[in-house]
Order: C-alpha cells, then structure tokens, then sequence
C-alpha cells in the first residue's frame, strides 16, 4: 500500500492552492507544505504539455539543494489548452471573461504536470482531461465571476465550483486533474518511485 512505501520519507508538498492540499489528503498522505515564490515564466517554444512539465520541474528545483535525504517534494502545475494556445491564469476580470468567452461552447484539454523530487531522484510526469462546455451566457460568465473570483485558477475556472456545476455537460478522463492533481496516477507513480 503506498502509505506503507512513503513511511520512508517525509513528503512536502510545494503549493499553496487548497485544492491540492485537499486532494493530497485524499490519498491518506501525511505532508508539510512549503513554498517558494518562483517566476513561472517559460521559453516561448515551448508547446502544450511541455509548459506544465516544464514549469512543474522549476517549482522542484527550487528546493533541490536543500532537500534532506529523507524529504520527497511534489510540485505540480496545470494549464488550459485551447486553439493550440495556452490559457494560464487571468490577470483581471476582462481577461476571464475573455478566457471564459473563448472556452464557452467548445472543447479542451487541461493538463497537469506533476514533479517528485528526492535527493536521489527527479521523476516527471503529466496527465490529460478533455472538458466540454456548454454555449454559457453573458450573464452566466459575469455571475460566475463575480461570485467566485477564479483569479488563481487556469483558464479562470474551478470545475468543482458553481461554473463546473452548471456549464461543463462533460469531460474524458481524470476528474481531480481538473482540479489540480491527477489523483490516480500520483498514487501510481508515487507507489514507483
């Protein structure tokens, strides 16, 4: 069972959003949280899952030099594809009305990288979620965003929130990627590592 592998070590989990940090606690783990404030700014050649990927290995390396030997971090980043663009997180309100203008009636993938780091080992790796959405109205959008300030999220949504809810008829694949952490397999490739 994987918390019986991880005893070994102690896990930090290097993100300030509660989703994470709830998700994380779904799988029974014991975790510190620790964060260091990082530009999350990647080369422009970069093509959709290699940002996350890339940003993912940034936040770990971060902590690289003053990892015990007993300490395995996990970071993670999730970004929104669409129309061969990235979406990250909107700046102010008119950027997520836009981003939620330009999601609305379509279909995309979310995609979540995640990074584990040890002493010894740096292993990464990235899931995909296609996500439908519904033709959402004008006011639908600015209700949505008003009411829940999604200025931390990528794509300026929250699938679990009222948004979720009420515009997304449905996705493929792994729910709680959407949310932030691709819960089924971090429990796999924690169980490898």
């Amino acid at each position: 069972m994987l918390i019986d592998k991880l005893n070994n070590y102690n896990l930090i989990l290097a993100s300030k959003s509660p989703r994470r940090q709830e998700l994380l606690k779904g799988l029974g783990l014991t975790f510190e949280i620790k964060t260091k404030e990082i530009e999350e700014i990647f080369p422009p050649a970069l093509f959709k899952e290699e940002i996350p990927v890339y940003l993912a290995n940034l936040k770990a390396k971060a902590f690289q030099e003053e990892l015990q030997e007993n300490e395995l971090v996990i970071t993670s980043d999730t970004i929104v594809w669409i129309d061969n663009k990235q979406l990250g997180k909107p700046k102010d309100k008119s950027e997520a009305i836009e981003m939620l203008k330009r999601l609305s009636g379509k279909s995309h993938e979310v995609i979540t990288a995640v990074t584990l780091m040890s002493k010894a080992k740096t292993h990464s790796f990235y899931e995909t979620t296609k996500v439908f959405f519904k033709e959402l109205a004008q006011e639908e959008i600015e209700y949505y965003i008003d009411n829940y300030q999604p200025y931390d999220k990528a794509g300026s949504y929250g699938i679990q929130e009222w948004i979720g809810f009420v515009g997304i008829s449905k996705i493929e694949g792994d729910y709680f990627n959407v949310v932030g952490l691709p819960l089924f397999r971090l429990n796999e490739e924690l169980a490898k590592f």
